[in-house]
């Protein structure tokens, strides 16, 4: 019988290998901001809440503990951060209490081109300390209104492109262009499926992005033309070392979210295989854990 183990088999296998000799620390959380840490890696990782959106925020707290995962990208699913002050006060101090670090919120829709309604929105992420918000769907006659926001709370506005079927935002070049000449605390998140499906070259958005990069949602596919061919990443085609390299090389200092959206009911697998991927990658790059005990 011949050896069908590929060199792509190698390559996975390899990576998450390497993954379990930077796994036990810190090493995609928000190490550098514990005290003494060490700055180690340029490519920061966290997670989207919404990959746990079938379950409650006490299972997703005890779940981060498991990965090891400290930042957090919330979004209001389930009672993951309720939009209610006090809801969103309890789960706080949740986070606060398991080491949890809110960097982001979202997706976050802009249905309204009200000022009430735009300014509760921000008002929110506020209250959590969060700055960036994850747009979703905001109109380009609503984008003057939310840029005015953007100012006054130091806030800024990373909208998320949503592949081919968004007539508005397909690609991150797309939401690109609309920006280009707002003020600039309003930028993209890049979703890495969703631009492939788009037909649009991932580590070239990244590096036109440049400065208005706020966030990454990462996945995979193994086909790009395909919505539901998602897998946990390493196990597509997804160039995820290209893409850590172009964030390197521009020193991007967001955060690069999983976003795992199959199997909602039973996600740890996937979302443990992802996290162990992406680790052996950086770890393959040469950036090892630094925590503050090492």
């Amino acid at each position: 019988m011949k050896n069908k183990f590929s060199r792509r088999d190698f390559v996975c296998s390899a990576a998450r290998v390497a993954a379990a000799f930077v796994a036990t620390k810190d090493a995609f959380a928000l190490a550098p901001q514990l005290p003494g840490a060490q700055v180690s890696l340029p490519v920061r990782l966290g997670l989207a809440s919404y990959t746990f959106r079938n379950f409650s925020r006490a299972q997703l707290i005890g779940f981060m503990k498991q990965l090891h995962v400290l930042a957090l990208n919330a979004k209001d699913v389930n009672d993951h951060l309720p939009a209610d002050p006090l809801g969103e006060a309890v789960a706080l101090a949740d986070y606060a209490a398991a080491g949890i670090k809110l960097h982001a919120a979202g997706v976050i829709n802009f249905a309204k081109d009200e000022d009430a309604d735009i300014r509760s929105k921000f008002e929110y992420s506020k209250r959590a300390g969060i700055p960036v918000i994850v747009a979703g769907d905001p109109t380009l006659q609503t984008l003057p209104r939310i840029e005015k926001f953007a100012r006054e709370y130091d806030i800024r506005i990373a909208i998320h492109n949503h592949g081919p079927e968004d007539k508005l935002w397909p690609s991150p070049l797309t939401i690109l262009k609309a920006v280009k000449d707002m003020d600039p605390r309003i930028g993209c998140c890049i979703d890495v499926g969703h631009t492939v499906r788009a037909s649009t070259d991932i580590v070239q958005a990244i590096q036109e992005a440049g400065p208005r990069l706020f966030n990454v949602h990462m996945k995979d596919l193994t086909n790009f033309q395909d919505k539901q061919s998602q897998a946990a990443v390493g196990d597509g085609s997804m160039p995820v070392r290209r893409i850590f390299e172009a964030l390197i090389a521009m020193k991007y200092d967001g955060f690069v979210d999983l976003e795992y959206e199959i199997q909602p009911n039973d996600p740890m697998p996937g979302v443990t295989s992802s996290f162990a991927y992406m680790r052996g990658i950086l770890a393959g790059l040469g950036y090892a854990s630094q925590g503050p005990n090492s």
